[in-house]
């Protein structure tokens, strides 16, 4: 089993992933900005790690990330500040925590991105998603030059719903769905599953909510091209 660095261990993906890779055997530090999150990551079976990775050194990100096998990265702006804030976190600070994986040989890194993290998203400059597409697909760039084993995850829109076990991976070149709907327990459960599978390096995983058992899809998915590199 891994022990893994889950940063935005605070968010909604991140709470909900942490029971699935603990049940799983895992060990997890919970990487948290604040204090006053540690007894909730306490209870949920986590260790909790203080680091605000929006402020974070790559030095100070490195000496955190020492010792893990894997790094899972789930944090993001969330829309908050605007595209300051937004660049700060899901562009900057992602960028750090890579090279800070290096660094510290940490060597696994999995991404939690989305499904139109590519680069002709189609997102117009004067729109307000467009700096968290663009600091998104500059992030997994970066990721994908770097030495790092990395498997980045592009589900679509994130809903509440409860987790159905089910998924469907886009092949390379698929259109983009018009439902592009997916529980953030099931984007739990992917990331519980990749990070058990190293075959899964060098994969964008594109998914939907769909009909394939979440373990089967991803097993299907190691043994193609699925999303390589983004058009």
């Amino acid at each position: 089993m891994a022990k893994i660095a889950l940063i935005g261990a605070h968010g909604k993906v991140g709470q909900l992933s942490i029971p699935v890779l603990v049940g799983r055997g895992h060990e997890v530090s919970a990487v948290v900005r604040s204090q006053d999150q540690f007894s909730e990551m306490s209870d949920a079976g986590a260790t909790p790690v203080l680091l605000d990775v929006a402020s974070a050194s790559e030095d100070e990100m490195a000496e955190a990330l020492a010792g893990h096998d894997v790094v899972v990265w789930s944090a993001g702006a969330g829309g908050k500040g605007g595209a300051d804030t937004t660049y700060a976190v899901d562009r900057d600070a992602a960028i750090r925590s890579m090279d800070a994986a290096e660094r510290a040989g940490t060597n696994r890194y999995v991404m939690v991105s989305f499904i139109s993290a590519v680069h002709d998203h189609g997102v117009p400059e004067d729109n307000s998603f467009f700096a968290y597409a663009d600091a998104k697909v500059t992030a997994d760039d970066h990721l994908r030059e770097s030495g790092l084993e990395w498997t980045i995850l592009g589900p679509g829109t994130l809903t509440e719903d409860d987790p159905s076990g089910a998924i469907t991976v886009l092949r390379e070149g698929a259109p983009v769905p018009e439902d592009t709907s997916t529980s953030r327990a099931n984007v739990a459960t992917v990331i519980a599953e990749v990070v058990g599978r190293p075959l899964t390096a060098g994969k964008f995983l594109r998914f939907t909510d769909g009909d394939g058992v979440i373990e089967e899809a991803v097993h299907e998915a190691e043994g193609t091209d699925a999303g390589m590199r983004p058009k």
